[in-house]
């Protein structure tokens, strides 16, 4: 390839990275422009119960459709969910397809590099489940095993820090997916969050159990870096529930469980747009 041509090529890829970069801003509209339009599109799990699920009326249900329903009661608006495959979330907010992500968004490092996170508003914690009749103690009891997690996931990256060294990972497309591949015998265990238990139980009750705790993660909101207005929007709500109960009464509803105290801060993850 001669020069002129690479020079070209690269002018062309160039062009070509600015122009999405300029469709996705052009597609992100702030809060007054929301409330303006009068719906909000949230980013959401449509699979993952009890987080967020389509339920059998066919309407999303779940932990963080009641919270983004009380958002969108904040601003006035009505709210508009789009079911997310796991991998999909942080794209389809960065290019503008969502205007915001309650979707069950533990809060990493390696995220915040690409969106903005809320103070945290859920814990969840991610651990080994298993058939009862496997013996499994420490992580050293999984070696050679297969272990199923969805992809790019807490649960995968959990899994894959804890025993991808001792154990064969593999990936599913969802959570969904995931339980199906132990419940059909394709993996001999799954990393799962708190829910994970209550979903296997009604699948083959009595057969699994949870067998490690990895870690116990923290969800946030997600919004596009830099834009303040949703950043203080969003902790202004979180705040406001947190303090009238409100968060307390649906954390009750889903988990069984009382509002977590949760962290002032986290370390390399802000909660605010400076």
């Amino acid at each position: 390839m001669n020069t002129n041509r690479r020079k070209f090529l690269g002018l062309a890829l160039a062009t070509a990275t600015f122009a999405a970069i300029g469709a996705a801003a052009a597609n992100a509209a702030s809060v007054e422009e929301i409330k303006s339009k009068g719906t909000l599109v949230v980013g959401i799990q449509g699979d993952n119960a009890s987080w967020g699920f389509v339920n059998s009326s066919g309407k999303q249900d779940g932990f963080d459709a009641d919270v983004a329903t009380l958002f969108a009661k904040e601003l006035g608006v009505k709210v508009q969910f789009q079911p997310l495959a796991v991998a999909n979330r942080i794209p389809a907010l960065t290019t503008g397809k969502v205007d915001i992500l309650f979707a069950t968004m533990a809060m990493t490092e390696e995220r915040a590099k690409a969106i903005q996170y809320s103070k945290p508003y859920a814990a969840n914690t991610i651990s080994l489940y298993a058939a009862k009749a496997d013996a499994v103690k420490s992580p050293a009891d999984v070696a050679g095993w297969e272990i199923g997690v969805p992809k790019s996931s807490s649960q995968d990256k959990a899994v894959t820090d804890a025993v991808g060294s001792k154990a064969t990972i593999r990936r599913f497309d969802d959570d969904a997916a995931t339980i199906q591949a132990l419940i059909s015998g394709q993996v001999k265990a799954v990393g799962g969050n708190q829910f994970y238990g209550q979903r296997l139980d009604a699948a083959s009750a009595g057969t699994y159990e949870r067998k490690i705790d990895f870690l116990t993660t923290y969800n946030g909101v997600g919004t596009r870096l830099g834009e303040k207005d949703w950043n203080e929007t969003v902790n202004a709500f979180l705040d406001k529930i947190k303090g009238n109960g409100e968060l307390a009464a649906i954390t009750k509803k889903w988990m069984a469980i009382d509002l977590p105290k949760f962290p002032e801060s986290i370390p390399n993850i802000p909660f605010t747009v400076k």
